[in-house]
């Protein structure tokens, strides 16, 4: 998750070892998102548009835990990423459990085990997306080389890339307790966790946070930690709301999705959440200052370089959800460093990474007036000139969708009774739809910058959620009549929170398709260059896709785009990792999984041979099937 182009190779012992700044040149994949700007790009070639059909499965590897977590694997989402370091591959289960993996066959080579109870019921279930690796400067032997691993009960652990061992100098045997530490036996246990993967840059370890939505206003602060990447000894903190006086009173605001590194100006930027409760803040009134923003810290200390908000005084849950992705951009003929960022509203925003200003323009543009009581709304939001919204924000009742007419007319009654006056309508006691829903647009997956191309490549959901306030009176008495819903309670606030995504009887989206896309978007011009749809409901509706065909499914997951011309997407709520063409959008190829692909692929060439890998083990929000797989495509040998 850092951002360079310097590449640096060792070769020790016949064993290829990519450093820190290593990875695009020698089509490795070093971190989270390819590299430490998150462009998901490779430059492997091997596989292209004229051999993409003769992919078939290489190896596949099992983490064994449908054999051993039982009824945790319904709250289980294999969202992980794996990385290539040191010669192998890093992989980490949702119950963060670490494997090294030949790179060539998918062996075990070693497996660490944090032992993380699985008793208890994290708000986002179990999740791990991604490890980080290091080598620790001018080390040798033990430990020289690291895996950090963020668990979902707070701790950071090092772990000694050779032996999965922990390092015995770092914190206390190898784990340091992510503040605030009495998360571990205290009131707050589960009610904050880690999810993405950290970050290394500059001899420190940055980390994040997931913090339950919609529990209470005074909810647990977003704080980010940076800790010594040697001895675990905590550097600095970073509060996002630490500034805010009173009256303004909330928590939250934290830094849920993955981070990324700017090496060469010493920056970390970090994707901001939307502060306490989420479709209410009337005891947070005013932007909000670093929430649902773009921050960019100094490595050195913490301090705020820059910072960018993308939701003013956000009541939608429009958190900022994907990495930003670093990358230079040549814009109608102004080239300049840049941070890309896809948001769940559908927008792409493309800003200089030296200033925060934008590099196409922002507007702010008049939204929907008349909030809750007690609310007082933004009357204007940021919107981007460039790209038009890459997902629909606005429906009518006649544009209802359903399979016969007795479901669309309950699709077409149940949007006449909301309000919906278009992107940006507050929630209200009458209901409001939320669309896009809070799942996005974009959401972790983030996207693929081609930057030798300057063309962007993100795939969005389009889907609706109904969000009712509801009195604080009558809470209780909601929660007990719609138990298979969500009802939040918002503690402390004078509504609670009903959402569910806007389904007709026979369980397809309320809006008419396609309900996932995957989009080409060329940055010269801003201009969209194609949107295809983005899988099927063949996994959910048997034999729905003959009635329906290729109308595109929600997604959770991320695209990956090669030197090659393809673009690699798994993601869709079918069970298939797809290849599309980079040129046309044309969808080339799909592979068959064993259970749900929504995760973000990753790509390398190891031995003369590209691989394609992607977990496979569904998702828990999604319901996909689930599973235990990381599967590796590659052309046959």
């Amino acid at each position: 998750m850092r951002k360079g182009n310097a590449v640096k190779v060792v070769v020790t012992a016949g064993v290829l070892i990519l450093s820190s700044a290593a990875a695009k040149a020698e089509s490795g994949w070093g971190y989270y998102g390819g590299d430490e700007g998150g462009q998901r790009f490779s430059a492997a070639s091997q596989i292209t548009p004229a051999n993409v059909t003769q992919l078939t499965r290489a190896w596949s590897y099992s983490t064994g835990d449908m054999a051993t977590k039982g009824d945790a694997m319904r709250r289980a989402s294999f969202e992980n990423t794996p990385i290539l370091a040191d010669g192998r591959l890093y992989v980490c289960s949702p119950f963060n459990e670490v494997s090294a993996l030949d790179p060539g066959t998918g062996k075990q080579i070693w497996r660490f085990d944090p032992k993380l109870n699985i008793s208890i019921n994290y708000p986002n279930d179990y999740i791990c997306r991604g490890v980080a690796f290091a080598p620790m400067p001018n080390a040798q032997g033990v430990c020289a080389r690291r895996i950090y691993l963020n668990t979902a009960d707070r701790r950071l652990i090092a772990l000694d890339a050779s032996s999965g061992k922990p390092c015995p100098g770092f914190g206390k045997n190898g784990t340091v307790v992510i503040p605030p530490g009495q998360q571990l036996d205290g009131p707050h246990f589960g009610r904050i966790h880690t999810t993405s993967a950290p970050v290394v840059t500059h001899g420190m370890v940055i980390v994040g946070s997931a913090i339950d939505d919609n529990q209470k206003v005074d909810e647990l602060r977003g704080t980010v930690h940076a800790f010594d990447a040697v001895t675990g000894a905590l550097k600095w903190s970073f509060d996002p709301l630490a500034d805010q006086k009173p009256p303004f009173h909330a928590g939250a605001a934290n830094v849920w999705a993955p981070m990324s590194v700017d090496e060469a100006r010493g920056l970390v930027l970090l994707p901001v959440s939307s502060a306490s409760v989420d479709f209410w803040g009337g005891t947070r009134l005013g932007a909000g200052k670093y929430a649902n923003s773009i921050v960019a810290l100094h490595v050195n200390d913490g301090s705020v370089a820059w910072s960018f908000q993308t939701t003013h005084h956000d009541v939608w849950d429009y958190d900022i959800p994907a990495q930003p992705t670093l990358g230079t951009v040549t814009y109608k003929g102004t080239t300049a460093p840049a941070v890309l960022q896809p948001t769940k509203q559908g927008l792409l925003f493309t800003l200089n990474r030296e200033t925060g200003e934008p590099l196409i323009p922002v507007v702010e543009r008049k939204v929907p007036e008349g909030g809750a009581p007690g609310e007082k709304l933004s009357p204007t939001q940021p919107i981007p000139l460039a790209p038009a919204p890459l997902a629909a924000n606005h429906i009518t009742p006649d544009e209802a969708f359903g399979l016969t007419f007795w479901d669309r007319n309950a699709c077409r009654k149940a949007i006449a009774a909301a309000r919906h006056d278009g992107l940006y309508t507050p929630p209200s006691l009458q209901g409001t739809i939320v669309y896009p829903f809070t799942g996005g647009g974009t959401n972790w997956g983030g996207l693929a910058f081609d930057q030798a191309h300057d063309i962007v490549y993100v795939n969005t959901s389009n889907v609706m959620h109904l969000v009712t306030l509801i009195r604080r009176k009558d809470v209780s008495a909601t929660q007990e009549r719609f138990q298979n819903k969500e009802v939040s309670p918002n503690d402390g606030a004078p509504f609670g929170m009903m959402r569910e995504t806007l389904l007709s009887p026979l369980g397809m989206p309320c809006n008419p398709p396609p309900w996932g896309q995957l989009h080409a978007i060329d940055m010269h011009t801003g201009k969209i260059l194609w949107s295809v749809p983005l899988g099927t409901t063949e996994d959910l509706v048997p034999f729905s896709e003959y009635i329906l065909g290729n109308i595109g499914s929600p997604n959770l997951g991320g695209p990956v785009v090669t030197a090659g011309g393809l673009v690699f997407i798994g993601a869709a709520m079918d069970d298939y990792l797809r290849a599309f063409d980079t040129r046309t959008g044309k969808e080339l190829w799909k592979g068959r999984l064993p259970a749900g692909g929504q995760a973000t692929p990753m790509t390398y060439t190891w031995h003369g041979r590209q691989y394609v890998v992607i977990a496979a083990g569904g998702h828990s929000k999604f319901d996909t099937k689930r599973g235990d797989q990381v599967i590796a495509f590659a052309l046959p040998s």
